[in-house]
């Protein structure tokens, strides 16, 4: 007897990408779960559209927070995570289909990705080792971490990896990147501070720069032309501000703090400067 499968879909404000995530989904869906996060474009309006569909909506905490809240509600004892920009192609629905319909071996299986940049596909960058668990049984996976990269744990630690891969279509513009990149550094340096990490001088020194060669020389990214070069600095750059943003946290000087220090710089117009460093002009 075939093991069916619940497709659950998080996503918010997805309209420009749904209808295409929704479809691929069919291709393995006994039941289609749309998790929304509060969207105020189409995208519940194309959803229900589609076809059958359940929609069940929270506020967004984070990523792992949001999933492991969805996972219970599916009905089915298997489930596959599907983001809004990623695609089941037909090769990995059938490999997928072909699990169910016997008892699966594992309790959850890792799917590769094939990633692409503003439409250019990425092969190399460290990117193509990229991978994801996303199918198991729904009574044993549960996201672990408090960010929005946080990874499914399967209790009974049975995965094992599938072979075709899953289509991932990362960033369509640089505004989409750089604003999922400032919700993504400012969380992270959020939970570092919170767990007591301090800002290191060689960290914020080298992070950026030994980043990108790891990614552009060792992990073969210059094999990617300009897409790769551009990939490759947005990694170092990601490293980069993570460390910045953390420094933010425990270093910035509020304006209203260091006028205060010296109130009469401020309210008598006094030079703070030391005397000796004063210009003098003639009278």
């Amino acid at each position: 007897m075939r093991n069916k499968l619940t497709v659950i879909i998080p996503c918010k404000d997805e309209a420009h990408q749904i209808e295409a995530c929704v479809a691929s989904a069919r291709k393995v869906a006994d039941e289609l779960l749309v998790a929304d996060s509060g969207s105020t474009d189409r995208t519940l309006d194309l959803v229900r559209r589609s076809g059958p569909t359940r929609i069940v909506q929270r506020e967004y905490v984070h990523s792992g927070d949001f999933k492991n809240w969805a996972i219970p509600q599916a009905k089915h004892p298997w489930v596959l995570i599907l983001d809004a920009d990623e695609r089941i192609s037909d090769a990995l629905a059938n490999e997928i289909q072909q699990i169910l319909d016997r008892e699966p071996e594992y309790d959850g299986y890792w799917i590769y990705r094939q990633n692409y940049f503003m439409g250019h596909r990425v092969r190399f960058s460290g990117w193509q080792h990229d991978r994801v668990l996303r199918l198991f049984r729904r009574d044993l996976g549960v996201y672990r971490g408090n960010t929005d990269h946080a990874e499914v744990e399967v209790s009974s630690g049975r995965v094992s990896r599938l072979r075709n891969r899953l289509k991932h279509f990362t960033f369509g513009s640089y505004d989409e990147f750089f604003s999922r990149f400032q919700r993504y550094t400012t969380y992270q340096a959020r939970a570092w501070h919170d767990q007591g990490r301090v800002v290191r001088r060689v960290k914020l020194l080298l992070a950026m720069p030994t980043r990108f060669l790891s990614a552009y020389i060792l992990r073969l990214g210059f094999l990617d032309g300009l897409v790769g070069f551009q990939v490759c600095m947005l990694t170092g750059f990601y490293s980069f501000m993570k460390q910045a943003r953390l420094w933010e946290l425990q270093q910035t000087i509020r304006q209203r703090d260091q006028e205060t220090s010296n109130p009469q710089s401020v309210d008598q117009g006094i030079d703070p400067r030391p005397a000796a460093t004063k210009r003098t002009t003639a009278a």
